[in-house]
Parts: C-alpha cells; sequence; structure tokens
C-alpha cells in the first residue's frame, strides 16, 4: 500500500510558536541547555494556578461533576464570565451572548470557520498571532495584515487598515493588547477601528485575553466604545488566571442590533459537534472569575519589573532595538543584521538556537511582511534566567560582527 494521501488544508498548516520547538529537541539531545523563551506559558516558570482555583478542580471531581455540560457551556460559569466582564471592562452582557470554548484557539477556529468562506477575506494586525493566519487559509479564505507601525509603539495604522478593505473583507481583528508586540492600543485607535467597521458593516473581532495585563495604562475594552457596532470578543483563563493546561476560554458576542444571530447560532451548531467543554475544568473556571483576584495585581508586579529589565537590556545589544510593551509579556525586538548577516529572522533564530541554546521565535512567522527581521521572546523567566538568556544573545551577536 503506497502512503495516505493528505489534503493541502493540514500538510500547509504552520504555527511558529511550537513549530521551532522541533529543533531545540534537537539541539537539547546535544546536552546543550535551552532557555525556552517562545511559548507565552507563565505556568512552565515560577507563576503558579491560585489554589483556590485548584482546590475547585477538584472539589468538582470529587463531587461527581464529571457528566457533559451544555455544549455552550455550564450556565453559572456563562453568569460568572458576565460578571467578570462588567467588573473589568465595563460591559453589560447576558449568559445567553457567552459561548464557552476549550481555549481561545477553538474559539478562534470557530469563527473563522462561521465567518469565512472559500475566497473571503479576514483583516488582521500585522504581525499577528499565527492561529488567525493558519485559521483562514484553513476555511480557504485570505489573510490580509494590515500595518502596525514599530515607531509608533506597534499602533495599528488605520488609513493602512481602510485602504485594505474590499468586497471580500469579512471581518476586522484587533489583537488588544498585542500578541506578539506587547502594544496596548490607544483608545482613540480603538475607537478609530470601530468607526471604520462600522462604516463598511463590518464586525470586528477582538481578541481580549491580555485585558487584565498590562503596566501604565489600563485597557480599553472594544465593546466599551463601540456602541452599535457588532463585536465578537474572545477571552480566556490561561493568562490572568494562570491555566494554561486547563484549556478554557469564551467568545461573547456584543452586539445591539442582533446583526451576529446568524453567525452565533452556527457557532453554537459548531459547539454541539465537539460536545462541549470540560465540564469540572469550568466549574473551576466559576472559582477563578468569582474568587480572590489578587493573584492577578501579583502577576502584573512581577512581569513589570521583567519587562522593564528585558526593554532595557535588549536596546543595550548593540544590532537590536525593541520599543516598550505596554501589555501582555512579550517583547519583539528588531535585528538589524537580518537581511545582511543572516538572510531571514528564521536563519537568526536556528543559529542563535544551536550555538547559545536561547529559544526565540522568528517575526516572519507572525507575519511575513510586517513581522520580518523581528524574533519574539516571552517575559516571563525568573530575573537571572532571563539575565543569563539575554547575555548569551549578547554575546552571539557580538561574535558575529
Amino acid at each position: 500500500m503506497t502512503g495516505v494521501k493528505i489534503t493541502k488544508r493540514v500538510s500547509t498548516i504552520e504555527y511558529a510558536i511550537r513549530d521551532v520547538t522541533v529543533c531545540a529537541r534537537e539541539v537539547a539531545r546535544t546536552g546543550k541547555k535551552i532557555y525556552y523563551l517562545n511559548i507565552g506559558d507563565p505556568v512552565a516558570f515560577d507563576f503558579d494556578t491560585p489554589q483556590h482555583i485548584k482546590m475547585a478542580l477538584i472539589k468538582a471531581v470529587q463531587d461527581g461533576e464529571n457528566a457533559y455540560a451544555p455544549s455552550e457551556g455550564l450556565p453559572e460559569l456563562r453568569q460568572a464570565i458576565c460578571r467578570k466582564e462588567r467588573r473589568v471592562n465595563r460591559l453589560d452582557l447576558s449568559q445567553e451572548d457567552i459561548i464557552v470554548t476549550s481555549g481561545i484557539s477553538e474559539g478562534i477556529q470557530m469563527i473563522l470557520a462561521a465567518l469565512i468562506d472559500s475566497g473571503d477575506e479576514i483583516l488582521l494586525p500585522g504581525p499577528t498571532y499565527p492561529p488567525y493566519i493558519s485559521y483562514a487559509k484553513f476555511f480557504g479564505g485570505e489573510p490580509i495584515t494590515y500595518e502596525t507601525v514599530e515607531e509608533d509603539g506597534w499602533q495599528p495604522n488605520i488609513d493602512d487598515l481602510r485602504s485594505k478593505i474590499s468586497q471580500k473583507t469579512r471581518g476586522i481583528v484587533m489583537i488588544n493588547p498585542s500578541n506578539p508586540c506587547g502594544a496596548l492600543y490607544e483608545e482613540k485607535v480603538v475607537k478609530q477601528i470601530v468607526d471604520l467597521a462600522g462604516e463598511y458593516g463590518l464586525p470586528v473581532l477582538s481578541d481580549e485575553i491580555y485585558d487584565q495585563i498590562t503596566y501604565e495604562k489600563g485597557f480599553v475594552s472594544t465593546s466599551s466604545v463601540a456602541k452599535d457596532v457588532p463585536v465578537i470578543g474572545l477571552n480566556g483563563f490561561s493568562k490572568a488566571y494562570l491555566m494554561t493546561g486547563w484549556r478554557l476560554g469564551y467568545v461573547y458576542f456584543h452586539d445591539q442590533k442582533r446583526r451576529l444571530e446568524e453567525l452565533k447560532q452556527g457557532i453554537e451548531r459548531e459547539t454541539r459537534i465537539r460536545i462541549c467543554a470540560n465540564t469540572p475544568v469550568q466549574k473551576a473556571g466559576v472559582a477563578a472569575l468569582d474568587g480572590p483576584q489578587d493573584h492577578v495585581k501579583e502577576i502584573v508586579r512581577k512581569l513589570g519589573q521583567r519587562r522593564d529589565y528585558a526593554w532595557k537590556r535588549i536596546n543595550e545589544i548593540e544590532g537590536m532595538s525593541c520599543t516598550k510593551p505596554g501589555g501582555a509579556f512579550y517583547v519583539f525586538p528588531r535585528i538589524h543584521s537580518v537581511g545582511s548577516r543572516w538572510k531571514t529572522d528564521l536563519g537568526f533564530v536556528l543559529d542563535l538556537l544551536r550555538e547559545t541554546g536561547v529559544l526565540l521565535v522568528h517575526g516572519s512567522g507572525f507575519d511575513p511582511v510586517y513581522g520580518a527581521a523581528h524574533v519574539r521572546g516571552v517575559i516571563l523567566p525568573p530575573m537571572e534566567t532571563l539575565e543569563q538568556a539575554l547575555n548569551e544573545v549578547e554575546r552571539f551577536i557580538k561574535a558575529k560582527e
């Protein structure tokens, strides 16, 4: 029997953040220490899931909360999400506006499956979180990136965004705070994007998973300024609630005129064919949202120190430059020798990995246009680990001059 033929849609899937770990495993087999600065998982470092959330999961299992849940999510969790959104982001949502997902990635998949047909276009910030690109292509669509301006703290270029709207455009994606850049969008910029979407009758897909991880300034929810423009929000429990491996997220629909109703019903049908999100984890999600929130301030405090150190240290390295992140937990520096010493940013990443064990992600994996010649790293490790890793980066670049 010859090999089984696979489809083009799976053979072309890419996910730069985890694709580079394949190379890291090969290097690790040689005995070299690896500095994993590629994946945004705080629990892999010195952050831990709060005890009350852990205990809620244990209690749910012991209490027999182990059957299937409703496909759209447990009512008590959807109600807790409404309370959280009201408390944190000043949004008035009802239980019926919420769909619980197995992590935010499933939410992205479901929304784009319901929104994109072959030949349709979706507008994404460039650079962007890679699954938006991959899922758009998977469903036969065309991901179109609009410019975010590095010199302006990676704020979106509204004129460029406008120029890329076409009759094929099905929606505008906003990731705020930004992954991979750490940009925190200004309120006026959020409002400009919302107004533009309203002008062209488009929904806004607003990825807000880092809404509680901001530094000098607070986050402005897209829906809080949207008025009558329909917004599909995406959020989850991985970051602020340190539940990365638990895989719990949600989608909300903010739409005063109910123009998203048919789309919402389509996504609800998708939830039925995958049955439901994990039931005991949903029970723990209620405890996460309604329980003590002190850990969030501590996360931001620790990350703020690491952000300040990493940003300053990177800008001290000749051949690198980095804008200061306003939220999330990433740095996205430019590598000035890409195009001369290194042909591509991926080449830089792989050389760095093999020689030093420092694992970053190539910026072109977040967008070949606006991400090129950059790398993304996390600021999650303890300060001493960050210092060791960045010292290795500096030594490596100096040696290649």
